[in-house]
């Protein structure tokens, strides 16, 4: 795997989207929204040039006049005409949503899509188009700190790419990757990750509670602690390896030593690695069917 990592947002001054270029998101959620938020936030292109399009006219004009951009509820008005198509529907939705589009999408604009699971194939035959961007961000998009993973048909030209690279750090980072089946391991991976860590978090208060704190104090000691080991890990004039670092909290026969024994016998590591398992088979079978719903049984990670 080749990969290059955006982390230097915001120093370019040259502009790989045109100003000029007019920008449809197909889908009003909140991964559109943050999408939106950032391009305004960074000047990347004009608000007159972003339309948002989609089934619920109360929701996308909320957000036209949150943001006093175009709205509508015309995807196929809507993608007319655009330099770049934005697909951020649910995978469930978008069948539908491609059939809309399909002749609506002119024949040099680039198509970016965010939906889960689908694949470039797919897409590119669902639409009848070959210029496509399939990408993977994560919920911390919402606060301008999220990552993306994303790669891109052989018929997207250097400058669409460069233009899709520009969109996707206008909400946090991004890995570009030469095969696609590694956007179904970032999905289990980076894009899902933020429900473990969560969960991780929840957990943690809750035994804080139970040990006698206050909620509100079992939160803020979680969040800080969790908050100050990233940073811990991530200080760029001396990095470790986070087995180093786990050791340096780990004296022996300490409180560290007698939690993480615990939790090794718990099979905290098997259990993660088999959730990471299950939600990267998902994303294949999204991949597959794009409506099939939740299956009754998860699948077996390999041993």
């Amino acid at each position: 795997m080749s990969a290059a990592c955006g982390l230097a947002r915001n120093q370019t001054e040259d502009k790989d989207v045109d100003n000029g270029s007019r920008i449809a998101f197909i889908g009003p959620g909140v991964m559109a929204e943050a999408m939106i938020a950032g391009l305004i936030r960074q000047a990347i292109v004009p608000v007159e040039s972003i339309v948002v399009s989609g089934p619920s006219a109360a929701r996308v004009e909320e957000l036209g006049d949150r943001y006093a951009i175009e709205s509508a509820t015309d995807n196929a008005a809507a993608a007319d005409g655009s330099d770049v198509v934005v697909l951020a529907v649910k995978p469930q939705r978008l069948d539908h949503v491609m059939n809309d589009l399909r002749g609506s999408i002119k024949s040099s604009a680039l198509v970016l899509s965010i939906v889960a699971g689908a694949t470039i194939e797919k897409i590119a035959a669902g639409l009848e188009h070959g210029s496509v961007v399939r990408s993977m961000p994560n919920t911390p998009a919402q606060i301008g700190e999220g990552i993306t993973v994303w790669t891109a048909a052989e018929s997207v030209s250097d400058q669409q790419k460069e233009s899709a690279r520009e969109i996707l750090t206008a909400f946090g980072d991004e890995v570009f990757v030469d095969e696609e089946r590694f956007l179904d391991m970032a999905t289990a991976l980076s894009g899902t990750g933020p429900a473990y860590v969560f969960l991780f978090m929840e957990a943690m208060v809750d035994a804080g509670v139970h040990l006698g704190f206050s909620r509100r104090v079992a939160e803020i000691l979680v969040a800080k602690t969790i908050r100050g080991s990233v940073d811990f890990y991530s200080r760029p004039d001396d990095p470790l390896h986070l087995a180093r670092l786990r050791n340096q909290v780990t004296s022996p026969g300490g409180t560290s030593a007698a939690a993480l024994y615990y939790l090794e016998k718990a099979g905290f590591r098997t259990a993660l690695s088999r959730a990471i398992w299950a939600a990267y088979e998902r994303s294949r079978e999204l991949g597959v069917d794009s409506s099939a719903h939740p299956p009754e049984s998860l699948p077996q990670a390999p041993e």
